[in-house]
């Protein structure tokens, strides 16, 4: 996140919080302040930018005193780490001149560690007081717990429960926002957005819609897809797009269907059916008779194969090729390798992208998208998510079979085709905005946040 604009609004977050795996992690407790500035006499506002910037000048200091790494102590070895990402939905200011950052960092070896930061002091002379490895590859070494105060613990993972974990069983209630910025444009621009639906897991309301430019709703024939098209001026630089929805959502358990079409057996572009595919999904099945064990077998597969890294190149496209050679990604690699791998031995299966939301707070920012597949056996669809399955090992069960509650559906499907299409061809996935400018793809700034309105 950039600029002035997203500084106001991340502030404006931190008020909704009591939040953020927080103040306190320390084990005695301190309540965890709700604004990312400080009223105390005499001791300087701080905004997120400035905890940022604290925490990037450390690091750099560290990889230069490092000679081109950070070296992190770690359990009885010290490792060698440079910055992939800073979390910037996770910057807190916890009181006057104490802050939150939460890091991820690749290892030389390519693991990646999510480090959670605590500094204290004033914008410009911040400094870091403790460093606690949090996760390596999505897999964390403990969680976190609110108590009765608003303080913030440390809890060890076998005390974890599935809440801790990003489950809420039932049903979920919550505002949605789904917020862009668009960057400096001298030529005329198109985007494709997203809006998502009402169906038999999730009641969707608009409840604000400001969006700039020339607006129309079309809707892709093959999944059925609606999604909001804006023609887009220089003029309208520098614009938001702010949508807002109340969703009620409830968990997704296997559920009886039709016999679906072809469509879910055939490739995609990043999803191909090689023979590679067919020959490791006959050996890993080899021996099993239904489709529901055999895919169970292909889950477990992919699970024991993959790691989860989000670092390098090629990572985050759902390209089925480069999950089975590089046996890294995020969850649109982990399941488009398993979707490759199920289709090779005739079982349908189909993607859906969306939002995953906390389940630990009830509001705040949201990291960035999340995927999940379902696949057809015993006249069902079965919903999985190989991804959270891996990195929490003990609900690897839970997640064959069931999505939470606390999810929000974008969109399905790969390759989606709609009239205007992109430029650049059919659209590989539908959660960030397609921003095309004079034809050519170009990033906008996106941040998703929530509130939920009802305990269950």
């Amino acid at each position: 996140m950039r600029g002035a604009t997203v500084t106001v609004k991340h502030n404006t977050l931190f008020r909704w919080l009591p939040l953020i795996l927080a103040a306190v992690i320390v084990s005695a407790g301190v309540p965890v302040k709700g604004s990312a500035g400080s009223s105390s006499p005499g001791v300087p506002d701080v905004v997120t930018a400035d905890i940022q910037l604290g925490i990037q000048k450390h690091i750099d200091e560290q990889v230069r005193l490092g000679g081109g790494y950070m070296r992190l102590p770690f359990k009885d070895r010290e490792l060698l780490v440079k910055l992939v990402k800073i979390h910037t939905e996770y910057l807190a200011n916890l009181g006057p001149r104490r802050h939150f950052a939460c890091v991820d960092l690749a290892d030389v070896s390519g693991d990646v560690y999510d480090v959670d930061f605590f500094l204290e002091g004033d914008p410009g002379s911040m400094i870091v007081t403790e460093t606690i490895v949090h996760k390596i590859n999505g897999q964390p070494y403990y969680a976190w717990e609110q108590k009765p105060d608003k303080s913030w613990h440390r809890i060890p993972i076998e005390r974890a429960s599935d809440e801790h974990f990003g489950v809420k069983r039932d049903r979920d209630s919550f505002e949605f926002k789904y917020w862009a910025k668009l960057p400096g444009m001298t030529t005329p621009a198109r985007m494709w957005l997203p809006l998502p639906e009402t169906d038999r897991f999730q009641s969707v309301e608009i409840i604000s819609f400001q969006v700039p430019g020339k607006q129309r709703m079309v809707q892709d024939g093959k999944y059925g897809n609606r999604v909001l098209v804006l023609d887009l001026t220089p003029a309208d630089s520098g614009k938001t797009i702010d949508i807002r929805y109340a969703v009620r959502r409830v968990e997704k358990a296997a559920y009886e269907a039709p016999k679906p079409a072809d469509l879910y057996l055939k490739p995609n572009k990043l999803v191909p059916i090689t023979d590679e595919f067919k020959t490791t999904a006959r050996e890993v099945t080899k021996g099993k008779k239904s489709d529901l064990v055999r895919a169970r077998a292909l889950y477990d597969h992919v699970i024991d194969r993959m790691r989860y890294i989000k670092f390098g190149d090629g990572w985050g496209k759902g390209n089925a090729v480069y999950a089975c050679n590089i046996l890294t990604g995020n969850c649109t690699d982990y399941h488009a390798y398993f979707i490759a791998l199920a289709r090779a031995i005739n079982i349908p299966a189909r993607f859906a992208i969306g939002a995953a939301i906390p389940s630990g707070r009830n509001e705040g920012g949201i990291s960035g998208y999340h995927c999940w597949v379902e696949f057809y056996a015993d006249g069902k669809w079965w919903p999985v998510d190989i991804s959270e399955a891996d990195k929490y090992s003990a609900l690897s069960t839970y997640y064959f079979g069931r999505h939470p509650a606390n999810r929000f559906e974008f969109s399905r499907g790969r390759d989606i085709v709609v009239d205007p299409l992109p430029a650049s061809g059919p659209i590989n996935f539908l959660a960030y905005p397609v921003l095309e400018v004079g034809g050519k793809p170009v990033k906008a700034d996106v941040s998703f946040s929530f509130k939920r309105t009802a305990k269950h």
